[in-house]
């Protein structure tokens, strides 16, 4: 379907307005599915019967007893029905993708009134003054206020997002234009890297080749393992997200040999982590945005052995914050500023603490060095799953 809409002209459109790319990840896709292959969804949605909403408006919607259909801008943008530019529904996605306007919630700040849950379920009613998405609320929980600050989250995937402030910077480079976060009607933006497989890999390591009884003890298994050991893992198991988005590609693991063992495939799984950060850093680079400092956050996070190498990697300052549960921070923080707990976004940035912060000790010869053989594996791992109708 999205290779129909892309060979139909659509791309640049659909990029124009909402900041994304055509690919299955976005809801309106998946929306327009569902409309044509489950029976009767279609003379729902026009009949106004049914309706759609990312899972903060599910949830929403179930604590508040039906009561409110609503949603934030920030997780309205992730729909790819959404103009970023206007803040609203926009029409014309809407008639590209056949979706009817009555489906959808309304959108509202991210720090708002967004209704009560109902007295069933806590015993009294319970304001509901926070919603954003994942990425967004990490990025307020790590109080990346000010342009040009950065963080990155290693939870099941990998998102590095840079705060670009008031100006809605398009990427040249096939990186993803965002809301931050809305508040007081104002819109923050920001530029996002999304990679598919970060936890998500060592979950792998775990269940798929038994290799751990749990990813907490990769960090004393690869101590020792020399960073060019020669071994590369390619997770892309659900094919590559940013800066490639490349459907088609499937994993590998390159640069076997007999010397090879469970402590090098799992430093490759940790450190290919840390490669593909390293090529959302060389598209925003692309870009002209480059962060001094990347905070961290999310499980493999607290993993030093990784987060070393990252710095290495990336040739960059990597900070750690005492929390690492970001996420949540984050929609609490917006709760807060709503119900007036916390002043402004100042006292949040104020309330922010480092646990240790990681220094690139590699040198930019090795590193170089490192990183060209690993585009060297993505290239083999796109063409050998290259099909003829690819959109690169």
């Amino acid at each position: 379907y999205c290779d129909s809409l892309r060979h139909a002209g659509h791309t640049q459109m659909v990029n124009d307005k909402t900041g994304l790319v055509l690919d299955p990840y976005f809801s309106a896709t998946k929306v327009r599915w569902i409309l044509d292959n489950v029976t009767g969804a279609k003379e729902q949605a026009h009949a106004g019967e049914l309706a759609f909403g990312t899972v903060d408006s599910y949830l929403l919607w179930q604590l508040t007893n039906g009561k409110a259909h609503k949603t934030d801008a920030t997780n309205a943008s992730r729909t790819l029905l959404f103009n970023i530019h206007q803040q609203c529904w926009d029409e014309e996605l809407l008639a590209l993708f056949d979706i009817p306007l009555t489906m959808l919630p309304e959108v509202m700040d991210s720090a708002a009134d967004f209704g009560m849950t109902s007295s069933e379920l806590f015993g009294g009613e319970v304001p509901i003054c926070g919603i954003a998405g994942d990425q967004q609320a990490a990025l307020i929980g790590q109080a990346c206020f000010e342009e040009g600050m950065a963080k990155s989250t290693y939870g099941t995937g990998c998102f590095l997002m840079l705060n670009t402030g008031e100006k809605a910077l398009k990427s040249n480079n096939r990186l993803l234009t965002t809301l931050a976060y809305r508040l007081n009607g104002k819109p923050t933006y920001a530029i996002e890297g999304s990679i598919f497989m970060a936890g998500a890999t060592m979950q792998w390591i775990v269940e798929g080749l038994k290799l751990l009884e749990n990813a907490g003890e990769s960090e004393a298994l690869v101590k020792d393992v020399p960073l060019d050991h020669g071994v590369f893992l390619v997770p892309s198991f659900t094919g590559l997200g940013a800066p490639y988005w490349d459907a088609n590609a499937r994993g590998a693991i390159l640069g076997l040999t007999r010397d090879s063992g469970i402590s090098t495939i799992v430093a490759a799984a940790l450190q290919s982590v840390g490669y593909q950060t390293k090529d959302l850093q060389k598209a925003m680079e692309g870009d002209g945005l480059r962060p001094s400092i990347l905070r961290v956050d999310g499980g493999m996070a607290n993993n030093n052995w990784a987060m070393a190498f990252l710095a290495n990697i990336l040739g960059a300052s990597v900070e750690r914050p005492t929390l690492t549960e970001t996420t949540s921070l984050g929609v609490a923080y917006l709760a807060g500023l709503q119900t007036g707990v916390y002043k402004s976004t100042a006292q949040l940035a104020s309330m922010w603490k480092s646990d240790r912060r990681f220094e690139p000790t590699m040198s930019s010869e090795e590193r170089n060095d490192l990183y060209a053989k690993w585009l060297h594996c993505i290239a083999q791992v796109r063409l050998s799953n290259s099909t003829d109708d690819e959109s690169d």
